[in-house]
């Protein structure tokens, strides 16, 4: 079919279906959902067969869906209806949660159902986290049981369902949008659990309005914290890294981010970042147990496996992050284990330098230097770890030097559902480093490094499988992954693995000699020297338009096919 991705942005979702539809062989093209008069001029020029809108805030105007079928993603069951479902499921605790695709009306989420799949909430997930995961996992099971019916139902043999909230199978409500009200925090009277159940269903967006230090901000990024006697409820209590510790009636949490509104940088930030003078006459709690996650590392019971867990917010590595996990894979190589894995975050392996940091820092282009040098670092610990196999166990999605650098490792493994972003050019035609002019080639070929390069679109696991990106895919969802991990390493623990370590150094040695990584590093990072410091802005007005989260005023040309010059369906191009 040729499908029209109508989308308020190229959100982790949408990303999803796109790489999936288009490996089951969809014609696609995207457009962001910018103007009415802009998205039915898409639809002209595209002429698709049906409108899939995975992610809005609007409704799909009537020019459209009167002309072509247009089938909406909503992340809620059979009838729930309004803007805020996953946040009322996360914060009511429920079991159970869905995703129904219906069609488009001049209701919104009211029109006739085509398909829903339901899953189980985590216990403890944020909505971000649970979007990401379940509902993106959920949404491509029922678009793809939608497609099927479309033939059906353009020869009338099949007709979409009503939602008839008289019918015992239609469990969902219409909500109104939940307000700040609603997720109000009383620290004096809620548990730690109360408290962390509504931050982590405002999780992503829009956060949880509040303050600290008696100044007003949107909580985000919140984890349990340790009792601390005598601290009042509310109470900025310590700091851990670039966590705040604040006291509740029964404990504490954890706050990693916060967003104070009418602040010189009023995005989202790490929390002791965004109020730094503050923060700097806290403790450190660097023994608090359970302590902020960050990075962690633990041995299989039998020593010979090393895991090196790194959870950083949005996959976003800042300097000092990338130097402590310098630190931690050197304090690993002292462990005699001869297989290391780094299994990164839930949600996210890593999305390379921390943008929202830059930004806010006083001289961005100087923090960029330091961030890609940092970066750099730690790509390079990972190559120089000749003394034991390697493995970037991939967990959760990858994007740009987050890539990369589970490309310095020996093999790489991801869960089914991953997706990967391999390029850097969409943050202002950004050239990249992390060794991946050393990296990339070896894996794929200079002819598939700069297709891909070049492409800039997303790729599942399965597909950078074939591209020979990745070594292994397995594992439906994290559950899955992780136990499937556990077997995959033992069993490379258990092979010749004296053998591949020998072979592993020899092959760096014959590299190094052929060229050395240094070469590499100085000719990417002059590249960046110039997007950093260079007369060409790009780089730095895309960066704030994307912390500061500006909506689209066009679609980007490789997304937006039907866009380009000469385009033709690709049944004509063929003829």
């Amino acid at each position: 079919m040729r499908i029209l991705l109508l989308t308020h942005a190229f959100n982790s979702l949408t990303q999803r279906l796109y790489a999936e539809l288009a490996a089951d062989g969809h014609e696609l093209s995207v457009e962001f959902d910018i103007a009415d008069s802009v998205t039915g001029e898409a639809v002209a020029l595209f002429a698709p067969d049906l409108v899939l809108a995975p992610f809005l805030k609007r409704p799909v105007p009537e020019s459209v869906w009167r002309r072509v079928p247009t089938l909406i993603v909503h992340p809620g069951i059979v009838g729930d209806r309004g803007p805020s479902a996953l946040d009322h499921a996360v914060q009511q605790g429920l079991r159970e949660w869905g995703v129904t695709v219906l069609q488009a009306e001049a209701e919104m989420d009211a029109g006739p159902v085509w398909a829903h799949a339901e899953f189980a909430l985590r216990p403890g997930a944020t909505k971000a986290g649970t979007y990401r995961n379940e509902v993106t996992a959920a949404a491509l099971a029922a678009v793809r049981a939608a497609l099927t019916h479309y033939p059906d139902w353009r020869a009338g043999r099949w007709q979409p369902r009503v939602q008839d909230y008289a019918d015992p199978a239609v469990r969902g409500r219409p909500h109104a949008p939940m307000n700040q009200a609603e997720r109000a925090l009383d620290w004096a009277a809620m548990t730690s659990a109360e408290i962390l159940a509504r931050i982590r269903a405002a999780d992503g967006f829009p956060g949880v309005l509040d303050s600290l230090f008696g100044q007003p901000c949107r909580l985000f990024d919140a984890h349990p914290g340790p009792r601390v006697a005598g601290a009042e409820p509310g109470t900025v209590i310590g700091r851990r890294h670039d966590a705040l510790q604040v006291a509740t009636r029964d404990g504490s949490v954890w706050i990693g981010h916060v967003q104070r509104p009418g602040h010189a940088h009023p995005f989202k930030l790490p929390a002791a970042l965004a109020f730094a003078d503050e923060a700097a006459t806290l403790p450190e709690r660097a023994d608090a147990t359970p302590a902020y996650p960050d990075i962690a590392y633990r041995e299989s019971a039998d020593g010979r496996i090393g895991y090196l867990a790194f959870e950083f917010y949005n996959g976003a590595m800042g300097s000092a992050q990338c130097g402590r996990l310098v630190a931690a894979v050197r304090a690993a190589r002292r462990r005699p284990a001869k297989v290391l894995v780094l299994t990164g975050g839930h949600d996210f392996w890593s999305n390379g330098i921390h943008l929202g940091r830059i930004e806010a820092a006083a001289s961005p282009a100087d923090e960029s230097w330091r961030n890609i040098q940092a970066m750099d670092d730690l790509c390079l610990a990972l190559l120089e770890t000749t003394d034991r196999l390697t493995v970037a166990a991939l967990r959760g999605n990858a994007g740009a030097g987050g890539c990369f650098l589970a490309l310095a490792c020996d093999q790489v493994w991801a869960r089914d559902g991953v997706v990967l972003n391999p390029h850097y050019k969409n943050m202002g035609n950004l050239y990249g480093s992390e060794y991946w002019t050393y990296l990339l080639p070896r894996r794929v070929g200079e002819a598939g490094a700069a297709r891909l390069m070049g492409e800039r679109l997303p790729l599942t696991a399965r597909l950078a499988a074939e591209r020979g990106l990745v070594d292994r895919v397995f594992g439906g969802d994290v559950a899955a992954f992780e136990a499937e991990l556990e077997r995959q390493a033992a069993a490379l623990a258990a092979g010749d693995v004296d053998a591949r370590i020998a072979a592993k150094a020899a092959r760096r040695a014959a590299d190094e000699a052929a060229r050395p990584l240094a070469a590499y590093r100085a000719q990417e990072l002059e590249m960046m020297r110039r997007n950093f410091y260079g007369f060409d802005p790009s780089y730095h007005v895309a960066r704030y338009h994307f912390v500061m989260k500006t909506p689209h005023s066009w679609t980007p040309r490789h997304l937006a096919r039907h866009r380009e010059p000469g385009w033709r369906p690709a049944a004509e191009a063929a003829a």
